[in-house]
């Protein structure tokens, strides 16, 4: 059975790099995504489209960009791309200089217009705006608009695109509230803050966050606050994310007698244009698990 797993595993990987790969040719014009769930969505968007590729900019185990710094080999892809794709919210702040020196760079914001959540103290706005997938589809449009309007020949090929990704994008969340419809306890305490939009999406109460600046240790006294807000709370849900490491929430865990569960903000995956999806459902079946 093992074996059978693998080799399913092993032909969907191969199906979805086919799916997803789009002709390399030197003549190509790059669409060039700031990372991974912008690479996913102009992926879909883009899909079919001769003489255009799609570039990830940074690598997948990169996360949320916080700590990312820009190589000689992104300097080098960004100054021969024909359009630029960010999340917007303050997500490539990383890269904002390295734009200013290429004047000629068509760049699309995937969050214009969406309003954004203020984060803690002085840190700004929170721009983990595609957890959310009612986010996200409103992202997926933005994105469909900036290319028709660089690229008006294909304009309508970019618009049928979004419309089938958004189909799909609009039958998970249907999915996700139907299967969080009937949990009765809505309060989580997430890894870092990468989930108040989903939060707010899915009628979630996030009571605590146990790394407020991700791969920055909490120390004994926020890890002792936050096993004194789930004992206060009563809370079942504790969750780690795949791009970190889990030790911090394995000590609470160990304190409070509760399952550390994963919640994954779609920050880096597989190159197969549904791997949101996949993540996303696969986050719904992590929820229901821990809140059931």
């Amino acid at each position: 059975m093992n074996g059978l797993i693998s080799f399913y595993l092993l032909i969907l990987s191969i199906v979805c790099v086919i799916s997803s790969a789009n002709a390399s040719d030197k003549n190509d014009r790059i669409i060039l995504a700031s990372f991974y769930p912008m690479y996913i969505m102009v992926l879909n968007v883009a899909q079919g489209m001769t003489g255009v590729r799609v570039v990830n900019m940074t690598k997948p185990q990169t996360g949320c960009l916080h700590d990312y710094q820009l190589t000689p080999q992104d300097m080098k892809t960004l100054s021969t791309a024909w359009a630029f794709v960010v999340n917007g919210g303050g997500m490539e702040s990383f890269v904002d200089k390295a734009v200013k020196q290429q004047p000629n760079l068509k760049i699309i914001n995937a969050s214009r217009g969406i309003e954004l959540i203020k984060g803690d103290g002085n840190e700004g706005d929170n721009p983990h705006v595609w957890v959310s997938v009612g986010d996200a589809i409103l992202q997926v449009k933005n994105i469909a608009e900036g290319l028709s309007a660089i690229d008006p020949p294909n304009a309508t090929k970019y618009h049928a695109n979004a419309e089938v990704y958004v189909a799909k994008l609009e039958a998970l969340r249907k999915r996700m509230h139907d299967g969080l419809a009937n949990i009765s306890s809505r309060e989580i305490i997430t890894f870092h803050e990468a989930f108040p939009y989903f939060a707010k999406e899915f009628n979630l109460n996030i009571v605590a966050v146990i790394e407020r600046e991700p791969g920055s240790e909490p120390s004994a006294r926020d890890l002792a606050e936050t096993i004194k807000i789930i004992r206060s709370h009563k809370v079942k849900a504790l969750f780690a994310e795949p791009q970190y490491s889990p030790k911090a929430a394995e000590t609470i865990a160990h304190e409070t007698g509760i399952k550390v569960s994963v919640l994954d903000p779609a920050a880096s995956g597989s190159d197969c244009p549904d791997a949101y999806i996949d993540i996303m459902e696969s986050n719904l079946k992590s929820l229901v698990s821990a809140l059931k």
